[in-house]
């Protein structure tokens, strides 16, 4: 019988070292935890319409190591990696046919960890932590999965150790090990800091999208926008960092296929922000009630809503109504995310700051989910097209 849940459930998948950041070996790693912890999540949801939570904590050996600072020196390889376990989430969640950002289904979030780290402070800013700072974050899960391998096993036994000690016998009530068959050997430097990358951290940087029915392709980019912007250290004379996100303004929407069915611009930004404060703020619950929303009017250069809460970040909501958004109008902004498919785009908005004496954004630019890589191409572009979403919603409506 499948246990009767009166709030959403929630897991913690502790994923340890890739043997590669590449789709085909990450592939071969985990797509049987994948599938089982899925699988796991689908039962225990046993047909309502809550939404289970899964985050997926990747470990990385040094990923807070000076040398790996800042963090645009690593970006590439996370990038990829992150696009790599997001393509894999989706072929699993196709060929079992589990619904994912939707009642019934899971809504998973993708995090860092350095499980070397000897950190000790305060959590630091996701989607980036030392293992030790998760461990005794104020998130709780009701199981914590792991692959059952001897990396697997290390990585939870660790990360159960650096728990509070008047709760570490209740974390270990909560691990459970995940079939894995396959083993493999780690390569002697698995992150290597491209010493070709400038070397200048990004305190602010910005992203802009319509994020309608926010879905995996959304959580990729969103996730490598947080890991653009520099952390801030307890050396820093400006702490501030900020996000700033433009969402497509419904004039710019209208000739979308199944407008109708597209989501209001409050429900697209407020899903937004959910993500990111999800990945991002691990700190006390306390202090996650206390983010705290301005919004200004619509007006002459759109909607604007600016969120803060945990110290020194901000999240800028910005409406969009032509190509460049915030990033002409915002001198402060030093970097853009991009997808790789829109890179045009960080070449024009670059034009205008030069007309305007401005300095040029660093465009970083992030892998396309392919769908060709997944089990069930078909049901995997479901699950990362807006369109097919609406387009799928309207059928509903017409049952």
């Amino acid at each position: 019988m499948a246990l009767i849940y009166r709030r959403s459930p929630s897991a913690l998948l502790l994923l340890p070292p890739p043997p590669s950041f590449a789709f085909g070996p990450v592939e071969d790693a985990f797509s049987l935890p994948l599938a089982e912890v899925y699988a796991r999540l689908v039962r225990i949801l046993d047909g309502s319409n809550r939404m289970a939570s899964l985050d997926i904590a990747l470990a990385i050996p040094d990923l807070l190591a000076p040398a790996n600072r800042p963090r645009a020196k690593v970006f590439e390889q996370l990038q990829r990696y992150l696009t790599s376990i997001y393509t894999l989430v989706g072929a699993v969640c196709s060929a079992k046919n589990i619904e994912l950002d939707a009642p019934g289904g899971i809504d998973t979030r993708v995090i860092f960890v350095d499980h070397t780290s000897s950190e000790t402070d305060s959590p630091e800013f996701g989607p980036v932590l030392a293992l030790k700072s998760l461990a005794t974050s104020e998130r709780s899960w009701d199981y914590v999965f792991y692959p059952d391998i001897p990396a697997g096993r290390v990585l939870a036994v660790t990360f159960a150790n650096h728990a509070e000690p008047s709760n570490k016998s209740y974390m270990y009530k909560k691990m459970h090990a995940i079939y894995s068959n396959t083993h493999w050997t780690l390569p002697p430097s698995l992150l290597v800091p491209d010493s070709q990358q400038a070397s200048t951290p990004h305190h602010s940087v910005a992203v802009g999208g319509t994020f309608d029915h926010l879905h995996l392709g959304h959580k990729l980019l969103l996730t490598a926008t947080a890991l653009a912007l520099e952390p801030p250290e307890e050396t820093d004379l400006n702490p501030s960092r900020s996000l700033t996100i433009g969402v497509t303004g419904p004039a710019l929407l209208v000739n979308k296929k199944y407008a109708e069915f597209l989501e209001s611009y409050n429900e697209r930004y407020e899903s937004t922000a959910r993500f990111l404060i999800a990945i991002m703020n691990f700190r006390s619950i306390e202090e996650n009630n206390a983010w705290i929303r301005q919004v200004s009017e619509p007006g002459s250069k759109g909607r604007h809503v600016e969120m803060t809460g945990q110290p020194h970040l901000s999240f800028k909501f910005e409406e969009i109504s032509d190509p460049f958004g915030p990033t002409i109008t915002d001198e402060n902004i030093s970097a853009l995310v991009v997808s790789r498919e829109t890179h045009a785009g960080g070449a024009a908005v670059n034009e205008e700051r030069a007309k305007k004496g401005w300095k040029s954004l660093e465009i970083f630019e992030v892998d396309v989910l392919q769908a060709g890589e997944a089990a069930s191409p078909d049901d995997f572009e479901l699950k990362l097209s807006s369109t097919e979403i609406r387009r799928r919603r309207m059928n509903l409506a017409k049952v």
